[in-house]
């Protein structure tokens, strides 16, 4: 999700500035002409999207939620309270997905997880997708994020991470027809409670081993983040969460699946090769969505929720006075940019998403497949973490107290 930021705020990024009432008014009007466009090209279920989407940017943007620094800050400098975090998130979405997955049916309400197999093409994917999260510097839904929070670096991510994600659909089949493990459902296969246990246990498991390592590196732990201001100031991790459980659910709910991110920047992609004539239409993964390529890009809902993600942190930058583009990036920004960029949409189509797709979404919907992604994506992030220190982007890790 989002970088270093977040934790080398200066005393200016703290102070309570004026709202910039421009951006403010013109991201919500755009976030209403990206609703409606939404309900109509695909009904209120795309509409309740954008508006969920703009909830996560909002949220993203002032708690900056980042898998991609809280995974760098527990390899380089043992602190783990952004891991601690992504635990608690995901803990939260499961006491209510679960359930909904398993009984949602009889209460009238209709939805499917994220379950995939999971083999050596998702192993490759998640792990460059690791390499290219720290080169990058953020996520799928911390590119979209940092865009609409006005990081001018993240813009040249995202481009690059959409020509990566267009260019693997055009070699999927060969990956996909690699050995792979079956798609295994927790849920499915052993019911909510014992599904439950299986999961929480070893979050917990991994909270504590995080808090040890964090004692024995530092003595004490750091200091809890608060929140400052609601729409000004920064949110503590503990409401960051909470409203990211609460996007995840009304996902599961309006949408009817997990939230996702990347097969938006594939439709994108797609969309652009097919307008320049570029036969996508024929490649196997495209042959059965062609509909999908030519139809309006708010038909899609994914596209529409990552659309209010970008404009959600448009307010928010907006309302805290603070959306302000750099000019001017050098070339090592530049470079790391492009490269990232394209590694980790590569490495996304391999692997059945992002951070959030594929393991948030993953291990949300009860699947062996989050694990799995988690494993291989986190020994990529741990070399992209040491890339990162070899070209100068980061100090050396710390080694002592």
């Amino acid at each position: 999700m989002a970088n270093t930021s977040s934790y080398q705020q200066t005393k200016i990024d703290q102070q309570i500035q004026s709202p910039q009432s421009v951006i403010v008014i013109g991201a919500l009007v755009a976030l209403a002409g990206v609703a409606l466009l939404g309900l109509q090209n695909n009904g209120w279920r795309v509409f309740g999207g954008a508006l969920i989407g703009a909830l996560a940017g909002v949220a993203l943007y002032h708690t900056s939620f980042g898998f991609t620094a809280a995974w760098r800050r527990i390899v380089t400098q043992r602190r783990g309270q952004g891991l601690r975090a992504q635990f608690l998130l995901i803990s939260l979405v499961c006491l209510i997905s679960f359930p909904l997955l398993q009984y949602g049916p009889d209460i009238g309400i209709r939805t499917g997880g994220f379950v995939f197999p999971f083999g050596v093409g998702a192993a490759v994917g998640a792990f460059i997708f690791g390499i290219g999260m720290q080169l990058g510097g953020g996520c799928g839904s911390g590119t979209l994020f940092t865009v609409g929070g006005g990081s001018s670096r993240m813009v040249i991510t995202l481009a690059f991470f959409i020509l990566g994600s267009v260019i693997a659909t055009a070699h999927l089949s060969f990956w996909n027809s690699l050995p792979r493990l079956p798609a295994f459902s927790l849920v499915r296969g052993y019911g909510v409670v014992p599904a439950l246990l299986i999961t929480i246990l070893p979050l917990v498991a991994f909270a504590i081993f995080s808090v040890f390592l964090e004692k024995k590196q530092w003595g004490e732990l750091e200091k809890s983040r608060k929140t400052t201001g609601f729409f000004q100031g920064q949110w503590g991790y503990v409401l960051g969460a909470l409203m990211l459980a609460l996007v995840c659910v009304l996902t599961f709910i309006v949408l009817q699946r997990p939230w996702g991110v990347t097969s938006g920047f594939a439709l994108w992609g797609a969309k652009f090769f097919y307008a320049i004539g570029i036969p996508v239409e024929t490649w196997p993964y495209w042959q059965w969505q062609v509909g999908a390529i030519k139809r309006s890009v708010f038909a899609d809902s994914t596209s529409v929720m990552n659309f209010g993600i970008v404009l959600g942190a448009l307010i928010a930058a907006g309302l805290a006075g603070k959306f302000n583009p750099v000019k001017k990036i050098n070339l090592r920004d530049a470079g790391t940019a492009v490269v990232g960029g394209l590694l980790l949409g590569y490495g996304a189509r391999l692997a059945y998403g992002c951070n959030i797709g594929a393991y948030l979404g993953g291990i949300t919907s009860g699947s062996i497949h989050g694990w799995l992604w988690l494993v291989f994506a986190f020994a990529g992030s741990m070399v992209g973490t040491r890339v990162r220190h070899l070209i100068g982007m980061d100090p050396a890790p710390v080694t002592a107290k």
